[in-house]
């Protein structure tokens, strides 16, 4: 194999010494007439090990004074995304072997860029928005995008520097500001930050999550009265900001006010808050992986959106079967929306691929029990006991399948032991008494 995968690429050089890609010993090829020529002679499945060499290769730089723009390693990408990522290097090579004009040889950089970074490939990211930058400098995407790498990296300095410069050439961008303002937090300078949600919040009032770093700059400057202030704003226009109710809960505590304090840690989440940002959902859109559905799909259920939220989800599972993550949101997802059967194949598939998954054998449980089918729905209980007997969850639902199947007094001894077992989870007692009261 290695012998006829060695002629073949000897004879793709030898025909296409024209083509402006290069691989790292300097011999010219082009890398999708290449993909392509071999995957007439050999099968799919080999071609996997040619992806790191060919992964190797590198476009000619159009700006001298940076590195030439180069892909990472594909083989252990999903095959949708290493086409395309693999067509937009093409083009990029295409594009500069013929002295394209500036800014359309920027915006095919500039997308290389994209998909890169949407892959979760920052560095080979970096160098194709650089060679977009330093093509269209006016153009205020790309030190934008530079940014958002810079942040995730994370090098403060630079995420600083790019978007300041996107802000140069874009004064008034919400989301650069807010972006901006979250890395001099990072980066401890809470006055600048404050500035930066100002300015955002006169050019979008309102805008949540610049209300929420707003608040989070007057605490870190100890002004707790505004802190209060911007935080009980952020919740009050939208209430899934479980994420600002810690901070709220500090600010409170700093103005001696315990009882509220309490309150707000009790109620504490994860769920962030970004500002509106078309640019990162054009990113995010780019690439057909299983991975980019999973998130458009979850992006869709946390807006409220199960409809569109199904869409993804099933979108995600053509391109990976065997994904369990996301047949059990697509099963949530069909849950919400009425499709109690659909919900319940999609759970019994992931099941299927991972029997010990407990997870999607609780929310199959759940299901079942909603549907009146108790003595499936103890089962499903039963298993995910045995196989996390500290589930608390997991004994929560059996003792409510034993109920729904009049089993009465098993019900009261599980709910016993588990007001044992869990004395800080009050949901067991309080079903204890309404079933010792005839209540339950």
């Amino acid at each position: 194999m290695v012998l006829v995968v060695s002629r073949i690429a000897a004879q793709a050089r030898a025909a296409r010494q024209e083509i402006g890609v290069q691989t790292d010993n300097g011999d010219p090829s082009d890398t999708r007439w290449l993909f392509d020529t071999i995957s007439t002679v050999i099968p799919r499945a080999a071609l996997l090990v040619l992806l790191a060499a060919l992964s190797a290769c590198r476009s000619a730089p159009p700006d001298a004074s940076l590195p030439a723009a180069t892909l990472p390693n594909l083989s252990n990408m999903e095959a949708p995304v290493q086409q395309q990522i693999l067509g937009q290097f093409e083009t990029v090579t295409k594009l500069a072997r013929e002295h394209a004009a500036p800014e359309v040889l920027a915006a095919a950089y500039g997308t290389l860029g994209s998909m890169l970074f949407a892959a979760n490939r920052d560095d080979t990211a970096e160098t194709a928005y650089l060679h977009a930058q330093a093509l269209a400098p006016g153009d205020g995407r790309w030190p934008y995008y530079l940014g958002h790498v810079y942040m995730n990296r994370p090098d403060r300095p630079k995420a600083i520097a790019a978007f300041e410069r996107t802000l140069q050439l874009s004064p008034g961008d919400v989301a650069a500001l807010v972006w901006l303002g979250r890395v001099y937090l990072d980066d401890n300078q809470p006055a600048q930050a404050d500035a930066r949600y100002a300015q955002a919040l006169a050019a979008q009032p309102g805008t949540v999550a610049a209300l929420y770093g707003a608040g989070r700059a007057a605490l870190a400057q100890h002004d707790y009265s505004r802190a209060v202030e911007r935080f009980e704003q952020v919740l009050a226009a939208d209430s899934r900001a479980s994420i600002a109710h810690y901070p709220l809960a500090l600010a409170y505590r700093g103005l001696g006010d315990t009882a509220k304090a309490e309150a707000h840690l009790r109620q504490q989440g994860k769920t962030e808050v970004g500002p509106p940002d078309p640019r990162m959902v054009e990113l995010r859109n780019l690439l057909a992986s299983s991975a980019a559905e999973e998130a458009r799909g979850m992006r869709a259920a946390e807006g409220g959106d199960f409809k569109s939220a199904v869409e993804h989800f099933r979108k995600g599972v053509e391109l990976a079967p065997d994904s369990v993550s996301l047949r059990f949101n697509l099963g949530r997802a069909l849950s919400i929306t009425g499709d109690a059967t659909g919900a319940a194949a999609a759970f019994e598939e992931a099941l299927r691929r991972v029997p010990r998954d407990t997870g999607a054998r609780l929310a199959l449980g759940e299901l079942l029990a909603r549907s009146g089918r108790f003595e499936e729905s103890l089962t499903q209980y039963r298993e995910a006991m045995a196989i996390d007997p500290n589930s608390a969850d997991a004994r929560f639902g059996y003792a409510g399948a034993l109920v729904g199947l009049g089993r009465r007094k098993e019900a009261l001894t599980s709910l016993t032991e588990s007001v044992r077992l869990f004395p800080d989870q009050p949901r067991f007692a309080e079903a204890l008494t309404r079933l010792r009261g005839g209540r339950l």
